[in-house]
Order: C-alpha cells, then sequence, then structure tokens
C-alpha cells in the first residue's frame, strides 16, 4: 500500500504543532521559528507548479510555505543515510517527496 506524500504530511505536521510550547505564541518569533531545531537544509524546495497531481502541488507549496518546520524534522525514510539528506524538508528540494 502506497501512501501519499500529501497524507504522510497531513499526519506529521499536526504532531509537530502538538509538540511546540504553550507559551510559545508568547514570544516575538513566530511559533516553530526557533533556528536551534533546524537541521542546516538550505535549498530552495522546487516549485509546486512543477506537479500536476493536486496533492503533490499542495505538499511542495506548504514545504515553501514552512520550510523551517519541515527542517526541524527528521525524515524517517532514510533518505539521510542514502542520499545524503539533512532533514524532511530536504525531500522537497528535489523530487524525493514526489516519489
Amino acid at each position: 500500500m502506497k501512501i501519499g506524500t500529501f497524507t504522510v504530511f497531513a499526519i506529521i505536521f499536526p504532531l509537530l504543532l502538538a509538540a511546540l510550547p504553550a507559551d510559545s505564541a508568547q514570544k516575538d518569533t513566530p511559533a516553530g521559528k526557533d533556528e536551534s531545531l533546524r537541521k542546516g537544509e538550505k535549498r530552495q524546495t522546487l516549485e509546486p507548479g512543477l506537479f500536476k497531481d493536486p496533492e503533490l502541488k499542495k505538499a511542495y507549496q506548504v514545504a515553501k510555505e514552512i520550510p523551517w518546520a519541515l527542517d526541524s524534522i527528521y525524515c524517517y525514510c532514510e533518505c539521510r543515510k542514502y542520499f545524503g539528506h539533512k532533514s524532511l524538508l530536504s525531500c522537497y528540494v528535489d523530487n524525493h517527496a514526489a516519489t
């Protein structure tokens, strides 16, 4: 059974939000933008318009809008081991997230 990229993102993103401290909204920086959590991916994500599938287009759009969030999440598909990816964001700088 193949799980779609958008489905995986829809599961992971709420978990990330739930893990944020309750008082993070009171800080000067937007919730989740703690730079110390970033894994160091600096490359730009692919443009969402490159994809015809609406779910892929949406997933890449979200990745483009909140790269700091995805760069704070470890990718469990072992792409770090096999492709040298730094975080989940790395999957969106190429077509890895689309496959």
